[in-house]
């Protein structure tokens, strides 16, 4: 029996040392097969959304195939495929940049073909990476010194690499590059060849770099930051003495918390609003210290606070209120303040000595008492005098094309036929935008509050895959509550149809001061005053007053709405959104409609 329990552990023992010596010699294949997967799936996703045009407009889907080609990364950092997959999370931050004109991501290009450079000098695909790095600093960050370096390290140390003769023709054309040729060693003048003693000739097949030499980063490295992480690449404002609105624009989604600290009269330290952006870096452009004074904020901080938070704080000389909410496509954190409106406080002084002089008795209005009432409406701001005028799109961002036209183009020419009809109205007009330029829709309301405009009006057309849809519609700020409105606000906002509904949270938290009731009555009196104007000559479809989370709306302090003029992607409605008869017989009604949302707050007021 003993010796059948030692033959028996010996067979137990051998099967499991079996087992292991297997297991040692099968994981890296394994490993290796598993990543090769992962790197084709990433290789086929970023070609696959670079042919696709009208995918490749939102970043979420950029952000997605880096996200795989991190994936790669992670699972095996130092195998073949680790300096594969940094090319490629470059290329892929540089596409996202040539839709998003971003510098930040420009600059997370340039920090992905770095760390390929640092940590495998002498891989296959390392000369691209430098070479595209200089490309991006010439052409899109103005760092021409730096171009001049990189497209020098390609002729000398990569000279017999397929990007040395782009190198030398693009060294030649920016000029002054024999100085950073002979700093490396080569021969000046030349534009390539020796290398300096140190420096190992690059073989001409890729080569995979054993660990031994890769787990060593140059000292000279200046991009360490480990992947995945976001970077603040640009902190912007727009102020006024009552309204400012702060825009953190991210390289990447992140999370951040936030906090309003009490003031200090003893150290002389005001209210500060500190915002942390977790997991992340600050960009090298941004100021540590930016001064405003606007009667509102007195300067806007940053900084890093620890390895993996980035701070921000706004210091404030007076405030009111604030909100804080995030917005995609770039992912952007938007602070506005309000500071208290010298303008409202007076009014309410004014309503409280109407209050103690009227009297019980029924009011019988005559011919002064309904000019006194004129007087006080005008007094106490119930009514519209400035009118904001937004043409949607514009620049970069075409918006939706159909038949060889362009949505920002329809936009920005109803605007100004608009704007000039109700100009002769009598209103004050003021525009967003009057030229073919980018603007962020947030700045666009933005620039409404500055401005204290009475109203906002945003004008855009419709687009739908179904050519046979057809109709005017007008919305407002609210929760979307049809699959048409989800897919409207998702176009509008360039963003991902999903993502709309994590928009309500911050919808509930902007309700108090947007102003959601008289937006509707607005919208209301617009649609039905359009509709019976156009359908004079033409026959219009009512596509109905909807709600939707737009962000061009978000933080509007006035009545605000967007309306869509018709959808581009029918061929009838198209060929009318070329004619300036039909333009302007939508204009005509859309100033009806103005004109008998004014005549109703006025006849409230006066009640």
């Amino acid at each position: 029996m003993e010796i059948n329990r030692k033959s028996i552990l010996s067979r137990i023992y051998f099967s499991l040392a079996a087992m292991i010596i297997a297991a040692c010699f099968l994981a890296p294949p394994a490993q290796a097969a598993s990543t090769s997967a992962l790197f084709n799936k990433a290789y086929k996703s970023f070609h696959t959304l670079k042919q696709n045009r009208s995918k490749a407009r939102y970043r979420s889907n950029w952000i997605r195939v880096e996200r795989e080609f991190s994936a790669v990364h992670r699972k095996d950092p130092h195998g073949k495929f680790a300096p594969k997959a940094l090319y490629y999370l470059g290329r892929t931050n540089e596409e996202l940049a040539r839709h998003s004109g971003l510098k930040s991501d420009y600059r997370k290009a340039v920090d992905y073909y770095s760390r390929c450079q640092s940590r495998f000098p002498r891989h296959g695909w390392t000369d691209d990476c430098i070479y595209r790095r200089a490309e991006i600093r010439y052409q899109h960050l103005n760092e021409w010194t730096n171009a001049r370096r990189d497209l020098a390290t390609v002729i000398v140390k990569y000279s017999r690499s397929d990007m040395a003769p782009k190198a030398r023709t693009l060294l030649k054309k920016l000029g002054k590059g024999d100085k950073y040729i002979a700093e490396l060693g080569g021969k000046p003048g030349r534009g390539t060849t020796q290398t300096t003693s140190s420096t190992k000739k690059r073989p001409a097949a890729p080569k995979v770099i054993p660990r031994k030499e890769v787990v060593v980063t140059p000292p000279s490295a200046k991009h360490s930051d480990p992947p995945n992480t976001a970077h603040l690449g640009k902190v912007r404002y727009t102020s006024s003495d009552e309204y400012t609105r702060v825009v953190l624009e991210m390289d990447d989604q992140t999370t951040f918390r936030y906090k309003m600290l009490a003031p200090a009269p003893k150290h002389g330290r005001p209210h500060r609003l500190y915002i942390d952006l977790s997991n992340t870096h600050i960009g090298n452009g941004v100021k540590r210290s930016t001064t405003v004074s606007d009667g509102i904020l007195k300067q806007i901080r940053s900084g890093q606070k620890d390895k993996k938070t980035t701070r921000v704080v706004l210091d404030f000389q007076t405030l009111q209120d604030y909100k804080v909410f995030p917005l995609n496509n770039p992912f952007r954190i938007v602070v506005d303040v309000y500071a208290p409106d010298k303008k409202t406080v007076a009014q309410a002084q004014r309503r409280a000595k109407a209050r103690q002089k009227s009297t019980p008795t029924k009011f019988k209005p005559s011919y002064k008492s309904k000019k006194m009432a004129g007087e006080l409406v005008e007094q106490l701001g119930l009514t519209i005098h400035t009118i904001m005028l937004d043409a949607g799109h514009g620049g970069k961002d075409p918006g939706a094309q159909a038949y060889g036209l362009r949505e920002k183009d329809v936009n920005l020419r109803f605007v100004k036929i608009l704007g000039k009809m109700l100009s002769q109205k009598g209103f004050k007009i003021l525009y967003t935008r009057t030229k073919d330029n980018f603007l962020e829709l947030e700045e666009r309301t933005a620039r409404a509050n500055v401005k204290k405009a009475d109203m906002f009006i945003s004008v855009h057309c419709n687009a739908h895959r179904n050519k046979k849809i057809h109709g005017l519609e007008t919305y407002t700020l609210n929760l979307a509550k049809t699959k048409a409105a989800v897919r409207v606000a998702a176009r509008e906002n360039a963003v991902d149809a999903k993502s709309i509904g994590d928009l309500q949270f911050i919808l509930a938290d902007l309700a108090v001061n947007s102003k959601m009731k008289e937006s509707k009555d607005l919208a209301s009196g617009v649609q039905k005053q359009t509709l019976r104007e156009v359908r004079r000559k033409w026959n219009l479809k009512d596509m109905g007053v909807r709600q939707a989370p737009f962000y061009v709306l978000m933080g509007a302090t006035m009545p605000s709405i967007l309306i869509e003029l018709g959808y581009m992607t029918n061929y009838t409605e198209n060929k009318r959104l070329r004619s300036e008869a039909y333009l302007k017989q939508l204009a005509r009604g859309i100033v009806r409609g103005v004109l008998a949302y004014k005549q109703q707050i006025e006849r409230y007021a006066m009640r």
